[in-house]
């Protein structure tokens, strides 16, 4: 799994798609202003960022991505500067054979200066979000859906409502069970007496039809996750996400697993092919969930998958983002198989709702992303900030 190119593309198949010359890379900045908060236990987002990419080649044709930029938000600028100082040159300079190629080239020359400014995480985002773009362009070039170009025999996926907040979760699960949702997530790590109040709160409002989930955002050190996952044995978790700290040793969540009634989830916050590796081949999580925003792209994240699924360990993407990476992971998912759900900000967010197509609209849990090249729609990205604003 460490030699990504060749696990995840060993043909390496360009669908019968010549050199693509890239014309322009561009990359937008965007704010939603809301009006509550989103809180996690590391930080608050008072307003929702996105930084998305077009490409455009010589044809014409246009590929959209999106970078991870959510916290701290000041950083979405910065973030895009990167992708239009650093990265542009690179890909006019270089023709794409194919996007898997090109992840690994932006990888390979950028790593020393990653490193001597200290900022290997914005880097590999940049490049994640460069890596969607390049792959929807590359899924419209064929006339496929993105996910039927990754091999995917079913567009439909289950679906979750995530990012509840400790306070006001109640009411926006009423609210997305009326959309249609079957299963939530709910933000924990404010104190065992509000986590285990709300938890109780949320079951009884779903009954036990639904799916919950609880995400801890790496709140807990390993004596403290033991302790609340044994607390919250009793409503039936589909998973526990990131009780530990992303860097704590494999170890650690071995240990929390071998004692924990609960499903351990975790990945979003790794950031290389070997991390993955190491958690996948010594079953550090039961639930696997890469950021294809955040690092890897599709480029990096399949291999990932791939080997996550061969272990008959659980895939389900992270994603807390705008619409257009929202449709890039989901595409993934269904390309992917298996019994994983694609997450959902339940908060409000304009830059979701109004660029992720079908998503917007699940019906009993599930959504389909349909047949339409790429990942599904053309975003009007230079009208985006008169409808937000």
């Amino acid at each position: 799994m460490t030699e990504t190119r060749r696990g995840a593309f060993p043909r390496l198949d360009t669908h019968g798609i010549e050199p693509v010359a890239i014309e322009r890379v561009e990359a937008f900045v965007f704010r939603a202003p809301i009006a509550t908060p989103v809180r996690t236990s590391f930080g608050t987002m008072t307003d929702r960022p996105a930084v998305f990419v077009r490409i455009t080649d010589s044809d014409g044709v246009q590929g959209y991505g999106e970078v991870w930029c959510n916290f701290p938000s000041v950083g979405a600028e910065h973030r895009a500067r990167l992708v239009e100082s650093v990265f542009r040159p690179m890909l006019i300079e270089h023709p794409v054979v194919h996007p898997a190629d090109t992840f690994h080239m932006l990888t390979q020359r950028t790593e020393v200066l990653a490193l001597q400014s200290g900022e290997p995480g914005p880097f590999a985002q940049a490049i994640a979000g460069i890596d969607l773009a390049l792959w929807d362009l590359w899924a419209r070039k064929a006339k496929l859906p993105l996910w039927r170009l990754l091999g995917g025999a079913s567009g439909e996926i289950e679906v979750y409502a995530s990012g509840l907040n400790p306070v006001g979760a109640e009411e926006l699960v009423r609210e997305k069970a009326a959309e249609g949702y079957r299963s939530f997530k709910l933000k924990v790590g404010f104190g065992r007496e509000r986590d285990l109040g709300n938890l109780a709160s949320l079951r009884e409002i779903i009954g036990d039809a639904c799916t919950l989930q609880a995400d801890a955002n790496q709140a807990w050190d390993l004596p403290a996750a033991m302790e609340m996952s044994r607390e919250f044995a009793s409503f039936d978790l589909g998973w526990l996400e990131e009780p530990l700290r992303c860097n704590r040793p494999v170890a650690e969540w071995r240990a929390l697993i071998e004692q924990s009634p609960v499903p351990i989830a975790g990945g979003e916050n790794l950031a290389d092919a070997e991390s993955f590796a190491t958690f996948i081949e010594q079953r550090g999580y039961d639930v696997v969930q890469p950021d294809a925003a955040k690092w890897g792209g599709i480029s990096g994240c399949w291999p990932v998958i791939q080997a996550t699924r061969a272990a008959g360990l659980r895939y389900c993407p992270h994603y807390l983002g705008g619409g257009l990476g929202l449709l890039a992971s989901g595409h993934l998912l269904a390309a992917a198989g298996g019994d994983g759900m694609l997450e959902v900000d339940a908060n409000p967010n304009q830059l979701r709702t109004l660029l992720c197509g079908p998503i917007a609209t699940p019906k009993d849990g599930r959504v389909s992303l349909g047949e339409a090249p790429g990942i599904g729609i053309v975003p009007a990205l230079n009208e985006l900030e008169e409808r937000i604003g």
